[in-house]
């Protein structure tokens, strides 16, 4: 590899894991907010986010975009290609510490947005499993239906409720 071209390599990639760490900060910050105010019941504020993560996830396929252009170019180069992270490994050892440190760092923020998305989609579940139970007591007025019998339903009341029990 020429000097110049690995200078050219090592600002491309930086720059490349600088603009994803942004991205990345910023949607733990906005999974946050959501989380939080999913907790909450906070479910009219939600949409106030809606278009924070548009625009999240449209700078997040910008990155990506820019990744796959790179290692292309690698290839074309007759450089590793199949990763960033193996890309940096080329890079002289000087530069190769730091980019190796992003590279990581990257990796660490992305298993942590995989996190932060699973818990809120869990708790968008449970959120919909209680308003479907709430929609199933509406729905039958609050009695039981057997699961085993002639049809009719249970009425079956609580010791702590009636006073005949």
């Amino acid at each position: 590899m020429a000097a110049a071209t690995q200078n050219d390599w090592e600002t491309n990639l930086a720059q490349l894991l600088k603009e994803i760490s942004d991205v990345q900060g910023d949607l733990l910050d906005v999974l946050q907010a959501k989380r939080e105010r999913m907790a909450k019941g906070e479910y009219t504020k939600l949409d106030d986010l809606q278009e924070r993560e548009r625009e999240l996830g449209d700078r997040l396929q910008a990155c990506h975009d820019k990744r796959t252009e790179l290692l292309e170019r690698a290839g074309e180069c007759g450089l590793p290609s199949d990763s960033i992270g193996s890309l940096a490994k080329v890079l002289p050892s000087e530069e190769r510490g730091e980019i190796k440190k992003q590279v990581e760092e990257a990796a660490r923020r992305a298993r942590l947005l995989q996190q932060e998305t699973l818990t809120n989609w869990v708790l968008a579940q449970r959120s919909l499993l209680h308003v479907s139970q709430i929609l199933e007591i509406f729905a039958t007025g609050g009695r039981l239906k057997p699961t085993y019998g002639n049809g009719e339903f249970v009425h079956s009341r609580g010791a702590l409720m009636d006073r005949e029990v």
